[in-house]
């Protein structure tokens, strides 16, 4: 039986959406090129990845020239938004409070930091209407 495609982002798609995000646009051989600089993908397998992008939701493609130009359909925000939502479900019985216990318990935040999140949560409370 065929594995369910996930709607979340793997490390290598990632990267490729970082590149995505970064540049607006590109075509596979600038992406490939991108990414040989960092350890790298070959052409074949950035291709791939971007059509299992592409079916994910994640790009679109246009035809240029020869050549397939990507670009992002979501922003870096809605697809953290995403991945926090299928997280909180998968490992916090879509729970916000338990995330927040288990962060306060196993991470080095201090009350300084506390106190600087809930003014950024409160500023941006104030900024919806």
């Amino acid at each position: 039986m065929a594995r369910k495609r996930s709607q979340v982002l793997t490390d290598g798609e990632r990267r490729i959406m970082d590149i995505l995000w970064r540049r607006g646009e590109a075509p596979i051989r600038a992406v490939a090129d991108e990414l040989a600089g960092a350890g790298g993908a070959a052409n074949a397998t950035v291709n791939t990845m971007l059509k299992i992008l592409e079916t994910k939701g994640f790009v679109e493609r246009r035809k240029e020239g020869r050549a397939f130009v990507y670009a992002p359909t979501v922003t870096r925000a809605q697809a953290r938004s995403s991945a926090l939502g299928n997280m909180l479900a998968q490992f916090f019985d879509g729970s916000p409070e338990a995330l927040a216990q288990h962060l306060l318990k196993d991470t080095d935040l201090d009350l300084d930091k506390l106190e600087a999140i809930e003014r950024s949560l409160d500023d941006s409370q104030e900024d919806t209407p």
